[in-house]
């Protein structure tokens, strides 16, 4: 059993840190970010808030299966108990200590935050996890950061995760799909392994809530007093250090929040000491729009001397997030434009002024249509007070809400919706299945599942061969599918293009669907386009990116050839790199990777194969391109920015849906109905039009 550190005793060696909430930014004490003068790190790890309840947290974990800590962001909690933890032993013996972020940005953030702090090099005693990128060294790793996503992944392998002593769900309360499966899953594997240690740690988590979740029933409590930790969970707060935050509301509701998000942004840099300011908008679209314009209007003013203005979403390449946690120059100042990432995943330091539009991008899926799309929605109270928190970090702050006070007291939502609630759970049921839940119904949910989406998703795995008449996971392809760590219409295509001798293209379509986009974003819309036309292929964007790819390969993997094409150098890369994890696990799962040497046909029926649910017919008189699609005659677009556009052909698939003013497919392909039937007869026989016409 390991011992924790009792005041008194003789103290931990401890080289390590700061910060907290998550993340670090390097604050004001530059040595920090310099790699020695362990001494500073070691003063702003003992300032922490977290840092007074360690004794605390460690008898906690020590004494209780559960421990629930309430922190604010910023506290500490999720750069510090990890080194508490392994202060106290719970990583020796080869044991790991697991840390689940729900963004991938803040594991890579986290992780290389506390591997500085501990004065280790990253990916040694300190590593992480993220899809498609490992960088851990097993048997020396004890520590480690991991998106809850790849932890669920960890368990087809070691179902009752034994490697580890302690597993901390960080930021619980942002309820994504993987998070609540994982304590769902957490739950159960607690009752084989009496001795694994769960924290679950959050910003503003309805504490009471989760601590009934994780309660045991009353019949089997009092009996495992002599026999181990506590089964009924504990519950610790640990208050932040923050300072006081003024809140200034608009008098009016503001019609354009970019436009007004640069003025108030402005205004403040006018009229305001000095301070960084970090600004909430919803996507990154609106943050490269508000960077470019910030940009623009300062310069014509003439204010542009002292600002860097910077924005943060997850699709940045490391150097770009590092310039983000980098300290302020003296004499300038900072503007972060960000996504809801930095509501309480990532810690910024030296933000004092927050801008708030007042909106996120959130996931809405709609059973009965079967659209899912992205929607700018409001964002609730619980999320609002987050945000307005990030700016009485450092010293009193003021927080500019783009909406009207009378909103947010009369109409803003108390709480968000958990993703369980709003998203189509395709992947969530097949990885449900992996794992042997087959009675999914009866899976006991932190919040429950609307049934018509558990339909929907058993219909579409039904349809793509993934489940059996018994709702099994149907052997071989239902396991393969499982083992493929993207959207199961995703993994389908890559098993069909083994059947089809294409598999080395889908392979590359598959890596290119899975980040946001090989093309950069810019205000050059025609060039653009042109440059989009020089790789346009007629079949539609799928074989467009075969194009794109060919020519970067060919170009030497060339920044420059990127740039004067308009391709996102970076994104590029990605690519490269997660096709290359795709290749790997094709192979490990017995996928002949073969080419097609151009014959398009044959990858055309193999995306086919995976997404015949998004297929879509043009309406027959329609002058605008209107379609319908095949399932649930929704009315739908062909996006801007597709090769297609415009063209509209008779019949396309599409990869996803987008809703704005009018409902979107995005990465579009032409192709022939007979081969719907082919892949999939009997999705297609009952959706034939009947007499009543539906």
């Amino acid at each position: 059993m390991s011992q924790f550190w009792k005041p008194g005793a003789e103290k931990p060696r401890i080289l390590d840190d700061e910060e907290g909430g998550v993340l670090f930014l390097a604050s004001s004490l530059s040595s920090s970010s310099s790699g020695y003068g362990y001494g500073s790190i070691e003063k702003q790890r003992l300032r922490l808030p977290v840092y007074k309840y360690r004794t605390a947290i460690l008898y906690l974990v020590e004494t209780h299966a559960t421990t629930i800590i309430v922190g604010e962001t910023g506290s500490g909690k999720t750069t510090q108990i990890p080194q508490y933890l392994k202060e106290a032993g719970w990583a020796d013996g080869g044991r790991v200590i697991a840390c689940t972020q729900p963004r991938r940005l803040a594991v890579q953030a986290v992780a290389s935050r506390v591997a500085e702090e501990m004065g280790v090099k990253l990916g040694e005693e300190v590593g992480y996890t993220i899809r498609f990128e490992d960088l851990t060294n097993s048997g020396v790793t004890m520590i480690k950061f991991l998106t809850d996503g790849v932890l669920l992944r960890e368990m087809m392998d070691d179902p009752l995760l034994t490697k580890y002593s302690v597993i901390m769900v960080d930021e619980a309360h942002e309820r994504s799909i993987s998070t609540d499966i994982l304590l769902g899953l957490l739950k159960k594997i607690q009752r084989r392994r009496p001795e694994l240690r769960l924290i679950i740690s959050s910003a503003t988590i309805e504490a009471k809530s989760m601590s009934a979740f994780f309660q045991t029933s009353k019949r089997h409590q009092g009996l495992e007093a002599d026999d181990g930790p506590r089964k009924d969970p504990a519950i610790l707060s640990v208050e932040g250090r923050g300072f006081n935050v003024q809140i200034h509301y608009v008098e009016e509701p503001v019609a354009d929040y970019v436009r007004a998000a640069v003025s108030t942004v402005l205004s403040i840099h006018d009229q305001e000491p000095p301070g960084d300011i970090l600004v909430f908008l919803t996507g990154q679209d609106d943050i490269d729009a508000t960077v470019q314009l910030l940009t623009e209007e300062a310069q014509a003013n003439g204010k542009n001397k002292g600002l860097i203005v910077l924005p943060l979403y997850s699709g940045l390449s490391r150097a770009e997030q590092d310039l983000v946690f980098s300290p302020t120059p003296r004499g300038k100042r900072k503007i972060v434009i960000s996504t809801n990432i930095a509501e309480t995943s990532l810690t910024l330091e030296g933000i004092v002024y927050v801008v708030d539009c007042g909106f996120s991008k959130q996931r809405f899926y709609n059973p009965i249509s079967d659209v899912e799309n992205l929607v700018v929605a409001p964002i609730s109270k619980a999320s609002a007070r987050q945000r307005a928190g990030r700016a009485g970090r450092i010293r009193p702050g003021k927080c500019y809400r783009l909406y009207t006070e009378e909103y947010f007291v009369n109409e803003m939502p108390a709480q968000g919706i958990p993703e369980m609630q709003r998203s189509n759970l395709v992947s969530c049921v097949t990885q449900l299945k992996a794992l042997g839940i087959d009675n999914i119904l009866g899976f006991d949910w932190p919040a429950s599942p609307a049934p018509e989406a558990m339909i929907r998703a058993l219909e579409v795995l039904y349809s793509l061969g993934v489940l059996d008449d018994d709702a099994k996971l149907t052997s071989p392809v239902g396991f393969q599918v499982a083992e493929i760590p993207l959207d199961p219409m995703i993994a389908k295509m890559i098993l069909s293009s083994s059947q089809l001798g294409c598999s080395e293209e889908i392979i590359t379509i598959a890596a290119v669907l899975s980040i946001q986009s090989i093309w950069v974003s810019t205000k050059l819309q025609k060039e653009l386009d042109e440059a989009k036309l020089r790789f346009a292929a007629v079949e539609g964007d799928h074989v467009t990116f075969l194009n794109v790819y060919q020519g970067f390969l060919r170009s030497g993997k060339s920044s420059q050839w990127c740039h004067r094409n308009f391709v996102n150098y970076h994104a590029m890369k990605k690519v490269i790199e997660i096709r290359e994890q795709l290749r790997r696990i094709a192979l490990r799962i017995g996928i002949v990777l073969k080419s097609c040497e151009r014959d398009m046909l044959v990858v055309r029926k193999a995306v086919t194969a995976g997404f015949f649910a998004n297929a879509c017919n043009l309406e027959a008189y329609s002058h605008n391109g209107m379609y319908k699609t095949v399932r649930g005659s929704q009315e739908v677009y062909i996006h801007p920015s597709s090769v297609l556009f415009r063209v509209n052909p008779k019949w396309v698939i599409y990869h996803s849906l987008v809703s704005t003013d009018r409902q979107y497919i995005r990465n579009v392909m032409t192709m022939d109905p007979s081969w719907l039937t082919e892949a999939a007869p009997h999705f297609f026989q009952y959706q034939r039009p009947d007499p009543i016409g539906h």
